[in-house]
């Protein structure tokens, strides 16, 4: 990585504003943090700079509040879990600008944290206001991005603040490019990517140009029905992207030119309807019925999948295998996460809802390496450049 980061530079009772991910799934009902994941994360970057007694602002979203102040996403339930992980106490600021939060900083000792109310109460935060993002940098002597999983977005605090602090990378963002970068440019072979979801089009970035690196491709989800369409498939009321069949007809011959072994479901699990009480059953790709839908891989194709993949020195996993979050149709993403589970390869989780699933089946220190960003990590596996890491210093600078 050629971005400077928290060890490049002197960060000793310097004021520190750190953009963390700190969207944490609530409880509707409770609005108790139902997974902490992203909060532990973000914790070797602030350690480390309490521990250089550091007076650390941290700056982050929850939900989507659009530019206004929603009471159940207000960030103290955040703050509390943070206090119990870190054994210290985390005030949250009243708002994330203005005098009040001026006062809250100035009163921060070394090795004090503070964290400023939800940044997208304010719509200046999405739309990357100049402004805004220059009231935010009055805060600090410096700025520190740990925010991954919200760095392909071009925030005010994503990137704005950048234009007017010193701007480093801090120790999650410094691992997430490390190890994602690394299956770009030196993965260990065989190497695999296990593609799922309900789109093509989410993954048309990194398949394409993934495609020179893999030795096999493996596509389930969603998205597989738009690949068995490009080849003549009856796949009934399944989600199809008619626009990018041609794409997903490219794809394949693009695979059988280079050698790539890209494999398709041979059977999937098929359902009358998206219910509880839905019929279900395991076709063959052949025999799927014009009004049934595909919801999951077939056991036969969990078969074959699994085959391919404990022959494999490095697996990347992006997108649910089905309807993941209906527990009948949950099948085949369980297993493909059971099974890289119990691989010696490298595993590389996208982040997202794959993330998702491996935590909720306490898998997650059974892989390799688990992705807290979903959308940013597709984006850079895709070869576009984040605009909240392309704003961070460069080493040579």
């Amino acid at each position: 990585m050629n971005k400077l980061t928290i060890r490049d530079i002197g960060v000793d009772g310097k004021r520190v504003l750190v953009r963390v991910d700190f969207n944490v799934p609530l409880d509707e009902e409770t609005g108790a943090i139902t997974d902490d994941s992203r909060i532990r994360a973000t914790l070797p970057t602030i350690k480390y700079l309490i521990d250089r007694g550091a007076k650390v602002i941290l700056c982050s979203h929850l939900g989507r509040p659009r530019g206004k102040v929603v009471e159940k996403l207000r960030l103290v339930v955040v703050a509390q879990r943070l206090s119990q992980l870190l054994g210290q106490p985390v005030e949250v600021a009243a708002n994330c600008i203005g005098s009040e939060v001026k006062k809250a900083v100035e009163k921060l000792g070394e090795g004090d944290v503070l964290l400023l109310e939800n940044i997208r109460f304010h719509p200046e935060e999405e739309e990357n206001d100049a402004s805004f993002a220059r009231a935010l940098a009055r805060l600090a002597d410096i700025y520190v991005n740990d925010a991954f999983g919200a760095s392909h977005r071009a925030h005010a605090s994503i990137a704005g603040v950048a234009n007017y602090l010193p701007a480093v990378a801090g120790l999650l963002i410094e691992k997430e490019l490390e190890v994602l970068g690394s299956i770009l440019t030196n993965p260990a072979h065989p190497f695999a990517e296990l593609a799922g979801g309900a789109k093509v089009s989410d993954k048309i970035g990194v398949l394409e140009n993934i495609m020179d690196k893999v030795d096999c491709l493996l596509i389930g989800g969603g998205m597989a029905a738009t690949f068995l369409k490009a080849k003549s498939y009856e796949v009934g009321t399944s989600l199809v992207e008619k626009d990018k069949l041609a794409l997903a007809a490219k794809l394949m011959r693009d695979a059988a030119q280079r050698g790539v072994r890209l494999m398709l479901p041979v059977d999937v699990v098929v359902a009358d309807t998206l219910s509880a009480e839905s019929k279900v059953k395991a076709v063959s790709v052949e025999d799927i019925a014009p009004d049934w839908r595909i919801v999951d891989i077939g056991p036969q194709t969990i078969s074959n999948f699994s085959e391919e993949l404990r022959g494999c020195k490095t697996i990347f996993w992006n997108g649910p295998m089905g309807i993941y979050e209906m527990p009948q149709f949950a099948q085949g993403t369980k297993a493909m996460a059971r099974l890289l589970a119990g691989l010696e390869a490298t595993t590389i989780i996208g982040g997202g809802s794959t993330a998702e699933v491996v935590t909720e089946m306490k898998l997650t220190d059974k892989m390799t390496f688990v992705s807290t960003g979903g959308g940013a990590s597709l984006r850079f596996l895709g070869g576009e450049t984040l605009p909240g890491v392309e704003a961070l210093l460069n080493k040579k600078a």
